[in-house]
């Protein structure tokens, strides 16, 4: 490449090799920037980075990262909190200085940013807002939307007319109004439907949504996003999805949405430690090879345990380096233990499950309404929560989710209905905002403010101490006031909060918002094991389908459907529905698969008197699962006994023997209660 067609930015934002007709790139929705024009070429490098190091104070975030994004990668960046995913992005886009090592961009090509705070001037319209730019393109459509407005307020004007008559002939010439059109498309499909409402009147995630049309308007060839699905809903989500798969130009992202990441990306970028490491492929290619590489580093830290044990006991028996031979060997044997203090200082987030002990009953909503200046949220909803349900709370944007929540907690009042809690309810409540945070406080006094020690599910007890470093917070950041720690750890150290009070009803509006995949993982695993109830608002598809077990969905005029399955269940629902409406002409549908109801809601109603959808379907997909299994255990059973002396691979087998005769008899267990319901419902008939 020639270097003449590049500019570099290195620390403190000095600039080598710039272009005179060229600038830094900046923020568009700060100053109406946009973009940044870079070259062309065949699969180049838009950008190179070259040995970039930051750190905040005695905090590295990271050392010497080098890499090349060019055109077609579709990358996604993840990491844990408070490695510096966002300080990177931010680097890119010369927003902020590196310590040390440069930025390359090529020549003539334009790069576009969504920030995770994006501002804009409260003032402009929405429109204006999501036009951002300084293409002669983007100021002429601007100047046009101004003077309709003005032509709007002032209808009788001829000299305003005159000007929108000219303004409309330049848009002609130019061929600028599919850029208008576009931008329209792009707002309604986010959610945005009145373009000429002020923006300092929107909500926090309306602006959002502004932002991100504002960078997927822009015609760039690298589009650098971050947190893109934070606060919008799934329908949305799905629609952005296959909009940035249809999209030619290159895409840099930080997400938590491992399903966009599967289905989006060809690569992977790791933050690890203050190192990068990029994976060709999808999340779920980066999980496969993510897998095989720790278990190389198991293996081989198992082989260098061996060796430190050898070595250590040689050292012991008091060898002296009375040669150059021993000498070596000692020099040898201190390296080995450097290496065996780095392999047991890298982190690792676990959760312990603990909670205090709940009784039989949990919650039973009756006839619960709830309005806002005359719009009704939720209308005649009756429910009740038992021990161990898993429920997701689905449905758009502003429609109600998180005021069911609210009320559930206590915090609003319902304008009908009643809301009766078990008396050994305890709540746990994951709000999207925590308000109660006072970042002036330390981390370690922070946790401490609502308990010391933690109870366990195996009845021992856990230190603030240690759940502060099972979540990633080391002793030295434990005495660091809140204040300094990014927006991902801030949310991290809020969860570990509500935890460490030991509720037994966890409510989670939005768990999923600004925390890492690793996090999200071990986090969906504690749910898994936590012995009390799980009530949560998400637009996460996947932890969706990995912690929900039923579904309350909001529906239009308040209305909530009560549903058995997660997400994935709830889109084939949707989709069978749909299917028979088309073929009915009617707008009925197949029956809800509406869950069991409880003893309390039960009452002098009759029970169902057939099986579910979702259970009719699981009935009839678990006979094939059982051979399948049945099929691979006897498949593994005979490896076993043709192991012979393979200590490891016996060690395998066996562990995979084990799981299988544990989803054998899970499947069997709940095949004899469907078989058994069934017959029972067809005795009913008869």
């Amino acid at each position: 490449m020639d270097h003449r067609a590049m500019i570099r930015h290195g620390p403190a934002g000095a600039t080598l090799l710039r272009c005179p007709a060229r600038r830094d790139i900046v923020n568009p929705l700060l100053d109406g920037a946009g973009h940044f024009s870079i070259g062309k070429g065949s699969r180049m490098n838009i950008l190179s980075v070259e040995k970039i190091s930051k750190s905040y104070g005695t905090k590295r975030l990271f050392s010497e990262l080098s890499f090349g994004i060019a055109e077609g990668d579709k990358i996604g960046l993840i990491g844990v909190n408070g490695t510096g995913k966002t300080t990177l992005l931010r680097i890119l886009v010369g927003q902020e200085p590196a310590d040390s090592g440069q930025v390359v961009y090529a020549n003539q090509a334009r790069i576009g940013y969504l920030p995770q705070n994006p501002l804009f001037d409260p003032d402009s319209s929405v429109l204006e807002a999501a036009i951002q730019g300084t293409s002669a393109a983007m100021k002429l459509v601007r100047e046009y939307e101004r003077q309709l407005q003005a032509v709007a307020a002032q209808p009788g004007d001829p000299a305003l007319q005159e000007e929108l008559l000219r303004l409309g002939q330049r848009m002609d010439e130019a061929g600028t109004w599919q850029l208008e059109s576009e931008a329209k498309t792009i707002l309604t499909k986010l959610g945005i439907q009145d373009f000429a409402v002020r923006v300092g009147t929107l909500s926090g995630g309306q602006r959002k949504r502004i932002a991100l049309a504002a960078a997927l308007i822009n015609p760039v060839e690298l589009l650098i996003l971050d947190e893109p699905t934070n606060q919008i809903d799934n329908q949305t989500v799905d629609w952005l999805e296959q909009y940035l798969r249809q999209r030619s130009g290159a895409l840099l992202m930080v997400t938590h949405d491992r399903y966009f990441l599967d289905r989006v990306t060809n690569r992977i970028l790791e933050l690890n430690e203050g190192k990068a490491y990029s994976y060709t492929g999808n999340y779920s290619l980066f999980l496969a090879k993510k897998a095989e590489l720790e278990e190389l580093e198991q293996a081989l830290a198992a082989k260098r345990q061996n060796l430190y044990r050898r070595e250590l006991a040689w050292i012991r028996r008091g060898a002296k380096a009375r040669s150059t031979k021993q000498q070596a060997r000692i020099e040898r044997f201190e390296d080995l233990q450097a290496q065996m203090g780095e392999a047991s200082s890298h982190g690792q987030l676990e959760m312990t499950a603990g909670a205090s002990r709940l009784g039989k009953k949990v919650i039973l909503i009756e006839g619960l309404g709830k309005s806002f200046a005359g719009r009704t949220v939720i209308r005649d909803f009756s429910h009740g929560f038992q021990r161990g349900d898993r429920v997701g709370i689905i449905g758009p944007n502003g429609i109600g989710k998180s005021t069911l929540l609210q009320l559930i907690a206590g915090n609003l009042q319902p304008d009908q209905g009643v809301i009766e809690r078990g008396p050994t309810v305890k709540l746990g409540f994951f709000t999207q905002e925590h308000l109660e945070m006072d970042e002036s406080l330390r981390v370690i006094d922070f946790i401490k403010a609502v308990a010391e020690h933690l109870p366990t599910a195996d009845g021992g007890t856990i230190s603030a101490s240690q759940m502060l470093e099972r979540f990633l917070f080391p002793p030295a950041l434990q005495w660091t006031p809140i204040a300094r720690m990014s927006g991902g750890e801030k949310r991290r150290l809020y969860l570990l909060r509500v935890l460490m009070a030991a509720p037994n009803v966890l409510l989670l509006d939005e768990p999923t918002n600004d925390l890492d995949v690793q996090t999200l993982s071990i986090l969906e695993e504690y749910l898994e094991e936590f012995p009390g109830v799980v009530i949560a608002v998400s637009h996460d598809r996947y932890f969706l389908d990995r912690i929900a077990g039923k579904l309350l969905v909001f529906e239009t005029s308040g209305r909530i459907l009560s549903l058995v399955g997660n997400y994935s269940d709830y889109l084939e629902y949707q989709r069978r529905r749909e299917e028979a409406e088309a073929q009915e002409g009617t707008a009925a549908g197949p029956p809800l698969p509406v869950r069991p109801r409880t003893e309390g809601e039960t009452a002098g109603k009759a029970r169902p008197v057939r099986l579910s959808y979702m259970e009719q379907r699981e009935l009839e997909g678990i006979e094939p699962a059982i051979n399948q299994v049945e099929q691979e255990l006897a498949a593994v059973n005979a490896k076993i006994v043709a192991s012979g002396s393979d200590y490891l691979l016996l060690q395998e087998l066996t562990a995979a023997q084990a799981e299988l005769g544990r989803r054998l008899e899970e499947f069997m267990e709940r095949w004899a209660y469907l078989t058994e319901r069934a017959e029972q419902i067809a005795k009913n008939k008869t």
